[in-house]
């Protein structure tokens, strides 16, 4: 930010309203984290900008909401229903896998939208789809529990496994190892294409977010109960549990962790967001929506759901979206630069500086909400997922950092 001493929250006409609390460059412990940013808050969205649209009719439907104006380089539609996911090889960046309503995933070319191959025999819509680190493999997992991966260089089903209805699914950092949870409450470990399984019980309620540290040796996974676990992988066990006053009263939507795997942050249907320590579990601060309580339904109350959560590589920075009438469903910070991009469901990705919150460029093209997207390596393209049935390839202009 160009003021450290002002809190303040930008909005730009119906964008998002997003709060960068920016610590200091020096480093700092966990307890001069804890005393900088024990007090800091957000206000809720709608009491800001736009006032007079309070009482709008609202959203608009699928069909009813147009794009005039495509700034993307290619369009994708070989999906016959929205497209719920995208992902980018890790290594080149030149092919994408998206995944669907239609119960399809393709794995196609983002300079031609040529499909490399499609990911048959899924009987629900395919919410999970991504690369191995390697990008010599690609899973893809539907509702009901069914995971497939392939071989990439012969487009070759290696592996499959059937669990109960999937919440998330990802990989290993730098192994080809399988992580996902289910909506009993279990968390599942394979390694592929051996099948080798472990499996880690929480408690009798849906693993609803998880995230694997960046040491490849413990994972962070939240349930709907609100509570938080600590798995180390190897051993099997909960290093410890977050949970009571201490953590969330309401499902886990999200969770990030800085490149050093020392801190996490978490987000919730409760609109808190949690900073805590990964090796102690203690819970350094919260940010709340300070209004969220005032909700008389529950519709409204999810209104202020934290959706998405991310850590600035170049800044010290927590960066914190919540979900409004135009709202953010995906955020991502450029790797080199304190650049923060967003999705949301009017169909827009937008560039934040998040030293300033001023809006830097936005790109449009969908007809309907960008339910995903993905940035390369250089941030120079973003592939987008949308509920018009198309992923995009978008070129992005690199403003002034």
């Amino acid at each position: 930010m160009d003021n450290p001493e002002e809190d303040s929250l930008n909005l730009h006409e119906d964008e998002e309203i997003i709060e960068v609390i920016e610590l200091n460059d020096t480093e700092q412990t966990a307890e001069d984290l804890a005393e900088e940013l024990e007090d800091v808050d957000f206000s809720e969205a709608g009491n800001a900008g736009n006032a007079g649209n309070a009482d709008d009719d609202g959203w608009e439907a699928e069909d009813e909401m147009e794009s005039e104006q495509d700034d993307s380089e290619l369009t994708f539609s070989k999906h016959t229903g929205s497209v719920f996911c995208v992902s980018l090889d890790p290594v080149s960046n030149s092919l994408a896998v998206t995944g669907g309503e239609d119960d399809r995933a393709f794995v196609w070319s983002v300079s031609d939208g040529d499909v490399l191959f499609e990911c048959t025999g899924h009987k629900d819509s395919v919410t999970c789809a991504a690369f191995s680190c390697d990008s010599k493999l690609v899973v893809s997992a539907d509702m009901s529990g069914l995971i497939k991966v392939w071989k990439v260089e012969n487009k070759e089903e290696i592996w499959s496994f059937e669990v109960g209805d999937l919440e998330w699914l990802e990989w290993h950092p730098c192994a080809p190892v399988l992580l996902a949870g289910t909506a009993d409450g279990n968390v599942w470990m394979w390694k592929i294409p051996s099948g080798e399984c472990k499996t880690f019980q929480g408690p009798s309620c849906q693993a609803t977010s998880g995230k694997i540290l960046p040491d490849g040796k413990r994972a962070i996974v939240g349930y709907e109960d609100g509570s938080l676990r600590l798995w180390d992988l190897k051993q099997g066990n909960a290093v410890y549990v977050i949970k009571g006053h201490d953590g969330h009263q309401g499902a886990l939507t999200s969770i990030a962790c800085n490149k050093e795997g020392t801190l996490a942050l978490t987000g919730s249907v409760d609109g808190q967001a949690k900073l805590f320590n990964t090796s102690t579990g203690k819970v350094l601060c919260s940010f709340s929506n300070e209004n969220s309580e005032a909700k008389d339904s529950m519709q409204e109350q999810d209104s202020n759901s934290v959706e998405s959560v991310g850590f600035c590589n170049v800044r010290y920075s927590i960066d914190l979206c919540l979900l409004t009438k135009m709202g953010v469903v995906h955020l991502q910070w450029e790797e080199a630069s304190a650049v923060v991009y967003t999705c949301n469901l009017a169909g827009v990705v937008t560039l934040w500086d998040a030293r300033s919150g001023v809006m830097m460029s936005e790109y449009r093209g969908h007809s309907a909400e960008i339910l995903d997207f993905v940035l390369n390596r250089e941030a120079s393209v973003a592939v987008t997922a949308g509920g018009d049935h198309q992923a995009k390839v978008f070129c992005l202009q690199r403003p002034d950092r």
